[in-house]
C-alpha cells in the first residue's frame, strides 16, 4: 500500500503576510462586535445566543483562510489568532483601564434584592433567564439574592441576602424557646 502525499496539503495557497494579516483582521472585529454586542453573547444564556457563537466561527473562516486549504496555512493562520490572542490578554492584563475599556464593566442586575430592569433590558435578559441562570448556582428563587452582578466575561455571580441582625436575634430566641420547652416537657416526663 503507498500513500501519496499531494504537495498542495503544504503550499500556501496565499502569500504569509496575508495569512497571518486575516486571522488578525477578523480577530480584531469579533472582538470589537462581542463587545458591542454586549455581554449576554458570552453568557450563552439561551439557544439562540449558543447558535450564534457556535455559526460566528463558520461564518469567518473563510475570512481567516481566503482560499487556502493547506496545513501549513490552518497552523500559520492558528498560530497567529493564538499569538494575538496570548499577546492581547497579557498587555491588557497590565493595563487596567484598557481592559476595563475592552471587556466592559460589570453591570449590577440586582441590588439589594431589587431587579434593576434597566439592566436587564439593556443586556436583553429576561426575569425567566435570571432565574433559570440563578437555580444553576442553588438558589431556589430570585427572593433568596441580595445582588447579582452581570461580569464583562457574560458570567454572573449571586450573592445571598444576609439576615439582619434582629432576624439573628428572633431566630435565637425562637431556638432558645424551643429548648426550654423541651426541657420543661423532659421535667414533665
Amino acid at each position: 500500500m503507498h500513500i501519496e502525499i499531494s504537495h498542495d496539503m503544504w503550499a500556501l495557497g496565499v502569500p504569509w503576510a496575508e495569512k497571518v494579516l486575516r486571522p488578525v483582521v477578523v480577530y480584531a472585529f469579533l472582538i470589537v462586535g462581542l463587545r458591542l454586542a454586549g455581554k449576554r453573547e458570552l453568557a450563552q444564556l439561551n439557544p439562540f445566543d449558543l447558535v450564534v457563537l457556535l455559526t460566528l466561527s463558520n461564518t469567518v473562516q473563510n475570512a481567516i483562510i481566503g482560499n487556502d486549504n493547506s496545513v501549513t496555512g490552518g497552523i500559520l493562520g492558528a498560530s497567529t489568532l493564538l499569538l494575538v490572542n496570548y499577546v492581547l490578554v497579557r498587555f491588557l492584563s497590565r493595563h487596567e483601564k484598557l481592559e476595563r475599556l475592552v471587556e466592559g464593566e460589570p453591570d449590577v442586575l440586582i441590588e439589594n434584592g431589587v431587579i434593576t430592569t434597566d439592566c436587564l433590558e439593556k443586556e436583553a435578559i429576561s426575569v425567566v433567564e435570571l432565574e433559570a441562570a440563578a437555580h444553576k448556582q442553588g438558589f431556589t428563587t430570585l427572593d433568596e439574592i441580595d445582588k447579582a452582578v452581570l461580569d464583562p466575561n457574560g458570567s454572573i455571580a449571586f450573592f445571598a441576602k444576609k439576615p439582619n441582625p434582629d432576624t439573628i436575634r428572633h431566630d435565637e430566641i425562637l431556638k432558645r424557646l424551643d429548648q426550654m420547652t423541651a426541657q420543661l416537657a423532659a421535667l414533665k416526663a
